[in-house]
């Protein structure tokens, strides 16, 4: 069995066919070690105007743990679109192994090791969706939750429920106003994305959630990556 566990130094890229994939850096591991892994890599690439994902995936073999080593340049909507595809090649495989799950890989520049955050259960619902509109339209699924819609917008600023928060407070934010409004309810936080932020901008973001959750604060398993232009004409702050 097979397991990683890379000491990082200054490296932060990782290669194959020595073609390296500039990865994204946190200075905490969400996770360090992973067994039994076939690695899929993302490259940037530019076609005329255009950023692209060229994307290697000979070595996915679906009864492993999938690694993605994406390039932090790439925009979401040449990544997420991706993933998508081979979240479903693994669901419909003939073989799977019980359990396996899949990671994005990322630098932590603290510990010095190539550290995980596992997507293995996340949605993506891409271009004309957000959560505040997906909320409501399945009321009956949320009602015994207390949500919060987090919004990334594309120059990365953040909103919650419609309202601007400076990045630095967003964390006691919501853990103050979970507590304040929860009345014993699990808090659920609805992550939204504009297509146009990096890779990396996303990592960034997803790691800064993922250090909110607890008992009562989890974040929803359907995250949101949307087309401004696309969305629903509601006269109402993002």
């Amino acid at each position: 069995m097979k397991k990683i566990v890379v000491l990082l130094g200054i490296m932060l890229s990782v290669a194959c066919h020595n073609e390296d994939v500039q990865l994204s850096k946190a200075n905490v591991s969400v996770m360090k070690e992973i067994d039994d892994h076939s690695p899929i890599y993302m490259f940037f690439r530019t076609e005329g105007n255009d950023t692209i994902a060229e994307v290697n995936k000979k070595n996915s073999i679906s009864t492993t743990n999938w690694i993605f080593n994406i390039d932090k340049r790439l925009p979401l909507h040449a990544v997420i679109p991706e993933v998508k595809v081979l979240q479903q090649k693994k669901k419909n495989a003939t073989h799977t192994k019980e359990g396996a799950i899949d990671v994005f890989s990322y630098a932590d520049s603290v510990g010095t090791n190539l550290a995980f955050l596992p997507f293995t259960d996340v949605r993506f619902l891409y271009d004309d969706k957000f959560s505040k509109f997906y909320i409501k339209e399945h009321a009956e699924a949320y009602m015994n939750y207390n949500n919060f819609t987090i919004n990334f917008n594309r120059d990365n600023s953040i909103t919650v429920d419609g309202n601007p928060i400076e990045r630095k407070d967003l964390i006691a934010f919501i853990k103050e106003f979970s507590e304040f409004m929860s009345d014993g309810k699990i808090t659920i936080l609805h992550l939204n994305f504009e297509k146009h932020l990096t890779f990396d901008q996303y990592i960034q973001n997803k790691i800064m959630m993922w250090q909110l959750t607890s008992a009562s604060i989890q974040l929803s398993s359907f995250e949101f990556v949307y087309d401004a232009d696309k969305l629903p004409e509601c006269g109402c702050t993002l």
